[in-house]
């Protein structure tokens, strides 16, 4: 889980105008931060496939907004990747 700071810090970071928290590019940055904390947990705990499951669910939800993104406007799914280091 992560902290209610960390959170805040990343909607600040990502949202497109003041109090936007329900756009694709802040959904996106949350999930990505929810899923680096688990890979780190399950590397920890590599046996813990409950949370192995959840994690690949966050990654299910993170892979379609982002093809919804593509779909709507490549240059802001262009520039979230970049920002997030998604693709090499």
């Amino acid at each position: 889980m992560i902290s209610k700071e960390k959170k805040q810090a990343i909607i600040a970071e990502y949202a497109r105008t003041e109090g936007d928290t329900g756009s694709p590019e802040v959904q996106v940055a949350i999930l990505s931060a929810r899923i680096a904390e688990l890979t780190d947990h399950l590397k920890a705990n590599p046996k813990d496939h409950h949370s192995r499951r959840g994690m690949l669910k966050l990654i299910g939800q993170r892979k379609g907004l982002l093809s919804y993104l593509k779909e709507v406007d490549i240059e802001r799914y262009r520039s979230l990747i970049e920002r997030l280091g998604l693709r090499k």
